[in-house]
Parts: C-alpha cells; structure tokens; sequence
C-alpha cells in the first residue's frame, strides 16, 4: 500500500481556495511538472507527516472518550450528585455534551480559517481541559452539566479540524489510510473510557478519575501543536508563500516543494469560477452530492449505535449480561470495523466500503426484530 506510484500531478490535490495573492502562474510555466516528475518525487515519502497526522488524532480520540466516559459511571454519577433514578437527569448528562458539539461544530469551519489549523485545534483542547475539570469537580447535577458542555464545544470543534487537517498535510498516496487514522482514533478513545470506567463499583469517587484522566491527552494535544507544521494551504489563501513552501518541506521533503506549490497554484485559478454560494448546496449541482453526504450520517445515528456508546451499561445490566465484559466486546468491534475500514480504504475505494457496510447495518437491523 505504500509503495504503490501515483503521477506526481495528481499527488497532492485540495478543494479550490481564495484570497491568494502570491500565486505561480502554472501557464507561464507550463513545463514544471515535467520537469520534477522524476521517480523519486513521484511519491512523497508517507513517513514525514505521520507525526503530525497522530498528533491532530488526538482531537478524535477526546471525541470518543467523552462519547463513552460517563456509560460506565453514569450509575454511580447519579448517586454521588444525588439524582439517582431521575432519568432525565441521566439523560441530560449524557446529551448536554452533544449540545455543546453542535456549537463547536458550527464554529468550527470559521474558526479554523480564521486562526489556522494549529490554533483551532489548541481552542478545541481548552474547553475539554476545563470541562473535565469540572465535571471532576462538581458538587451538583448543574456543575456536570456546565462541564459536559464545555466539553461538547471541544468535541464539536476537534473532529471537523481533523479531518480537514489531515487531508491538507496528507500525500495523496496514503490520504485515505490517513483519514482512517481519525475513526480508529475515536474508537480507541472510546475502549480507553470503557476500560477506565470498570473499577467505578468498587472504588468510591473513581467516576471523578476518569473525568481527570482526558484531561492529559488534551494538555498533550495543545503542547503538541506547538511543534507541528501549519496547513499549507491555510498559508497559501493567506499569501504566505514562503511559509507555505517551509512547510511542504516539513510535510513532503524538499524535492516535492515545487509539485505541491503547483499544484496549489492551478487549484486555486479555478477560484472564481468555482465558487459555491450556499443555496447551492440546496438545489442545483450539488444538492445530491449533500444530500447523500448528508443521508449516510443520519442512517448511522439513526442505527441507534449512539445509545448503545451512552448506554450500553444499563441495557446490559437489565438483560443480565455482565456489562464490563460486553463493553469491551463492543470497543473490540468497532475497533475491528475501523482497521478493516483503513487496510481496504485505498484498495477498493470509499463507495465500494460504503455499499457493504450499510448494507450490512441493514441486516443488523433487520436480524433485532426476530
């Protein structure tokens, strides 16, 4: 997989971007490519931006942490704060954080070309530092709920940046097993808050530990990105050229600077020809490819795999079943999904993976009525 050669002009593509005042006339310098598309830049070495891929996971992993931190505890939550067997109490625990994911995620597009992709990912950290903080500290159902949606504003906003960061810093070659990184991420934020949240009945107050322990990850995520490269292309709208080219190298090595930086400059001619108002996302050229996009995201929540992240616990401890054993049962497949996800993804392309997962969604749900 990461030896297979791709044309260097295909490499490195990006959405078209505005505002880019020192651009490279791909005309004028119409024989550019050729005359870096030698063997050795036809494929940038994968080994360069990995570092920085892990480090902007990190947001992810928070987001499936936070996701399954109170499924475990939530029982013991309740009696410590003194709402135990107060449902809606329970449920707004759980679902104030994703109040706050949507604000987050709203932001997050304006925020991360407004401050660049380092920064918005050090804003996401912040407000899950503080949010841990005190839903680790609360006394009172109102202190858990203000820290649970302070940290919903950092879930919001982190996984968005993400994605989008990894693909702007990504060689084409690996962009897809890259973006795979971001699932597996969330799943094993997800397993670490099952695993963390067993000892909760047998030791008093542990529920506030695992609030305690998401705050280290955060820490490393904003220390983290003091030291890695900025998004090219976030300079590159910004008409920071040189800055640009500083870090391609970081990211691609030097021989690949110049195909990047062409690659960059005839995306971008296409910038006034190919903007998009947003009514257009509503009808026209590209409502189907919203609407699809938007329709795969609803088919999965609507699956109801979210109740099961939430509550697993409680179904499983109704049913009779022992629910540490379950829980870890559930990490392990999503785990699974994720890996088989990231080892086909460049193989047999994303609409291939698409149609046999949801289909397979679909026989799950269909085998639960029998």
């Amino acid at each position: 997989m990461w030896g297979r050669q791709r044309e260097a002009s295909s490499m490195y593509k990006r959405l078209p971007s505005r505002d880019c005042t020192n651009t490279v006339d791909l005309e004028e310098n119409s024989d550019l490519l050729q005359n870096v598309m030698s063997p050795e830049t036809s494929s940038p070495p994968w080994r360069l931006s990995f570092p920085h891929v892990l480090v902007a996971t990190i947001s992810s992993f928070l987001f499936g942490y936070h996701t399954g931190v109170v499924n475990e505890p939530l029982e013991s939550i309740s009696v410590d704060l003194g709402f135990s067997g107060n449902t809606l109490a329970e449920g707004l625990v759980v679902c104030t954080c994703l109040g706050g994911a949507l604000v987050g995620a709203l932001l997050s597009g304006w925020i991360a070309d407004g401050v660049g992709r380092r920064r918005a990912f050090q804003l996401c950290a912040l407000p899950m530092i503080v949010g841990a903080s005190m839903s680790a500290t609360s006394k009172s159902l109102a202190g858990m709920l203000l820290g649970r949606l302070f940290v919903g504003t950092g879930m919001g906003l982190g996984p968005p940046v993400a994605s989008l960061y990894v693909t702007e810093i990504s060689p084409a070659l690996v962009r897809g097993t890259y973006g795979s990184f971001i699932q597996i991420a969330t799943c094993l934020g997800l397993m670490g808050a099952l695993f963390i949240g067993i000892p909760v009945k047998e030791t008093a107050g542990w529920w506030r530990i695992c609030f305690w322990v998401s705050t280290i990850p955060a820490a490393v995520l904003a220390v983290a990105m003091v030291f890695c490269a900025e998004s090219p292309h976030w300079l590159y709208k910004r008409g920071r050229t040189e800055e640009a080219e500083a870090e391609f190298e970081k990211l691609l090595g030097g021989s690949h600077v110049k195909v990047a930086m062409a690659e960059l400059s005839k995306s971008d001619k296409g910038d006034d020809t190919d903007t998009v108002k947003l009514s257009e996302l509503f009808y026209g050229r590209h409502f189907r490819v919203v609407f699809i996009g938007s329709t795969l995201f609803a088919l999965q929540q609507l699956s109801g795999i979210n109740a099961v992240f939430y509550f697993s616990s409680t179904v499983f401890k109704s049913a009779g079943v022992p629910s540490n054993l379950a829980n870890v049962f559930i990490g392990i497949a999503n785990l699974t999904g994720s890996i088989i996800a990231m080892v086909l993804m460049d193989k047999l392309g994303r609409k291939a993976l698409l149609l046999w997962s949801f289909s397979g969604m679909a026989g799950k749900e269909g085998a639960l009525k029998y």
